[in-house]
């Protein structure tokens, strides 16, 4: 007796610790409740998803309330595979009925409340996207929450760790993923044309190697950059583990050799040897820190520090560089730094989506647009201010 009374002082306390780190969307009851029981029948047994494109609410066998219909026939409805509609009759009780139209896309059974709701499999074009009935359940039961949230004055509050965002044709976050893809457009462009302008606009050394010794590592961190937009585009289409993971990753590597060719430029250090000395120690905790969100915890907070640390500091570093040096475009340099300093004050300030669509992170992607642009001409600028100074040297 006493060990049982142990277990249940045990598993009382883990769940109220787990309420003290969820979400203040998560710590809701009702969303809590989202998914329990899915595909299960009071006795266990699983229902198998109907076929064709009808869906079944019909009342279990259990007395409802007064008033009620009780054990009535089953209400069907023609309405297409994947597509949400709300229950078009009263259902027994008022909580029943928001249950029902909150959990309206999945295979459910609510034997607390007498009712049975079966509803199709999703299709291919939802599926491929990992949108199952649990995580389909949880995303309406969102907005419903949200929706009747705002009737009554309450601000949005968040989910698993994010806000609320209406998804737009399967994609979670429509305008971070579109201005990503943006954003990979003009990586894209900046890389091609500082390749052009490398190749076939400035002289060569007589060993056929262009004067700009940065050339190549120009062109790794343009495949770090592309890279980060393309799994930002995939994460904020559909967030699941392995795309949170990949984006994070992608996106702390980008930042790592993004410091690493600061301090390469900034002091202008171009022998080989130096640049081992000076990339191993960073290449090794950028590594460590990639490997610590994947393989043990994919903590947050943590990985904002060190986000928010290597950005401020190669900030800082170009933005001293811009001060000393007498660099023709300078100004660009300038106008980067300034912008990046001030987007990243969207990060770390947060707010809810405007309309479920926008919220700052978003923002933080439309201002790195031109960022970006400006960031690949000033690379360009410096490659043909440094040729032409090597060639004026070496005359």
């Amino acid at each position: 007796m006493a060990r049982c009374r142990l277990l249940l002082f045990v598993a009382a306390l883990s769940s109220i610790f787990g309420l003290l780190h969820a979400s203040a969307g998560e710590a809701d009851p009702i969303y809590s409740s989202a998914g329990k029981g899915l595909g299960q029948s009071p006795s266990g047994r699983r229902f198998e998803p109907q076929q064709g494109h009808w869906r079944h609410y019909k009342p279990a066998a259990s007395p409802g309330p007064r008033g009620t219909n009780r054990g009535g026939p089953a209400l069907k409805q023609r309405d297409p595979v994947g597509t949400a509609s709300r229950v078009r009759k009263a259902t027994p009780g008022n909580h029943v009925n928001q249950i029902a139209k909150q959990l309206r896309t999945c295979t459910i059974v609510s034997p607390h409340f007498g009712y049975q709701f079966n509803f199709c499999e999703e299709p291919l074009y939802l599926r491929w996207k990992q949108w199952d009935c649990l995580s389909d359940c949880r995303y309406h039961c969102m907005l419903a929450r949200e929706d009747e949230r705002k009737k009554v004055g309450l601000k949005p509050v968040k989910y698993h760790g994010k806000w609320p965002f209406q998804r737009v044709n399967g994609i979670q976050e429509p305008v971070s993923a579109a201005l990503s893809a943006l954003n990979l457009a003009v990586q894209f462009h900046g890389w091609v044309s500082f390749f052009i302008f490398v190749n076939y606009k400035l002289p060569f050394r007589p060993n056929k190697k262009p004067f700009y010794e940065y050339t190549g590592l120009w062109h790794i961190y343009a495949v770090f950059a592309m890279n980060s937009c393309f799994w930002s585009i995939v994460f904020h289409s559909r967030y699941v583990d392995l795309t949170e993971k990949l984006d994070c990753s992608s996106a702390v590597a980008l930042l790592g050799f993004s410091l690493i060719l600061a301090v390469l430029r900034v002091f202008n250090v171009t022998d080989e040897a130096a640049r081992v000395m000076v990339s191993a120690p960073l290449v090794a905790f950028v590594t460590t820190h990639i490997l610590y969100l994947n393989c043990y915890q994919l903590d947050y907070g943590l990985n904002m520090k060190v986000c928010l640390g290597m950005g401020t500091l190669q900030l800082i570093l170009w933005a001293v560089w811009a001060g000393a040096t007498r660099h023709p475009s300078r100004w660009k340099l300038w106008v980067v730094v300034i912008g990046g300093a001030l987007a990243a004050l969207l990060e770390i300030y947060d707010f809810p989506p405007y309309r479920g669509f926008v919220d700052a992170h978003a923002l933080w992607h439309a201002t790195t647009i031109p960022l970006t642009y400006l960031w690949w001409n000033f690379v360009r600028d410096d490659s043909e201010f440094r040729t032409t100074t090597l060639i004026k040297k070496a005359k």
